[in-house]
């Protein structure tokens, strides 16, 4: 099985830098980036020394449920190109030592007993280990300091040759 990491996806974030209000119904922040520690959830890079960028409220799931987190996050102000989706481990999150690995069943609901903090270097097999499930049709990177969502991280599609 093939996985793949996921970045917030194009429109939402276009709707963002387009001032769209956030998850709690708030326009974004707008602040200037010191160039380290402003991870863009859409090009998964840091947003570059002296270039703004916005801070909301990101709502990853599609249902107002229970086990639907809200969170900050960090947004390059500008439109910025997509992180592609691949099954490497963006290198934004390689100098960080963990973060929280969290399944989520088809509904959006927390499949209990998957989430924990995991060393960086054993996301992919744990993201392995925890797609093989059927019960599991997700997961969640967080940060393992404060619960801030990073990235989705699902099954690859398959092709057949």
């Amino acid at each position: 099985m093939l996985i793949r990491y996921i970045a917030m996806p194009t429109e939402r974030a276009r709707a963002h830098q387009a001032g769209a209000v956030d998850a709690y119904g708030l326009r974004p922040e707008r602040r200037i980036s010191d160039g380290d520690g402003v991870p863009c959830r859409h090009c998964l890079k840091n947003v570059p020394r002296g270039k703004e960028y916005l801070i909301l409220s990101y709502r990853p799931f599609d249902t107002l449920q229970p086990y639907a987190e809200t969170g900050p996050v960090f947004l390059c102000a500008e439109a910025c190109e997509r992180a592609p989706e691949t099954d490497v481990l963006p290198e934004m999150f390689r100098a960080t030592p963990d973060y929280i690995v969290r399944g989520y069943d088809h509904d959006e609901r927390i499949v209990y007993g998957t989430g924990a903090v995991i060393a960086t270097h054993r996301i992919c097999a744990r993201a392995h280990e925890l797609l093989a499930r059927e019960d599991v049709a997700y997961l969640h990177m967080r940060s393992a300091r404060n619960n801030c969502y990073q990235l989705r991280i699902e099954r690859a599609a398959v092709t057949q040759a």
